[in-house]
């Protein structure tokens, strides 16, 4: 399955479907399927969301995560960078699934597998190393990592909260 990428939103976020499941009910007739997709919509600049919809077929299923996604996205606050990388070493966890994210050096790339690899490139995160432990649910990983960005925080937002000067 090829991964599903959508740049082509008036609103200028990214859209990125990262897993489409297939779900069968065995009704009198023979089997009836419905779909559920899970989509990460980011707008490269530090935000970045998760959405789940459900439908009988597969398009209105990405439609509705989509929607879901966008309305998350507005409620949510947006993830400290660090130029092209995140500031600090952090571990996002969701579940049993476990995510480690490391900050990279320049030209590093995104070393990730798929769910936190759509997350990292939609939060507009162009460096980082990562490692999963634990469960590998697309759902889970995609939760992890977004959990995990949002702890991230700055030098000058830790002083602050300390009340030391830097």
């Amino acid at each position: 399955m090829a991964k599903e990428r959508r740049d082509d939103r008036p609103d200028g976020l990214e859209e990125r479907v990262v897993k489409i499941r297939r779900c069968a009910a065995v009704v009198k007739g023979g089997r009836r399927f419905s779909f559920n997709a899970l989509v990460v919509v980011g707008d490269k600049g530090g935000r970045v969301s998760w959405g789940y919809g459900k439908a009988n077929e597969v398009p209105p299923a990405v439609e509705k995560a989509a929607k879901d996604a966008q309305e998350t996205m507005k409620r949510q606050r947006k993830v400290q960078l660090k130029g092209a990388t995140i500031p600090h070493r952090v571990i996002g966890r969701f579940g049993s699934s476990r995510v480690i994210l490391v900050p990279a050096g320049p030209g590093t790339g995104v070393k990730a597998g798929p769910g936190v690899r759509d997350v990292l490139e939609c939060c507009g995160i162009h460096d980082i190393l990562t490692k999963t432990h634990g469960s590998t649910n697309p759902i889970n990983l995609v939760k992890a990592t977004i959990q995990g960005l949002l702890t991230l925080r700055t030098r000058e937002e830790v002083a602050a909260l300390r009340g030391v000067t830097l």
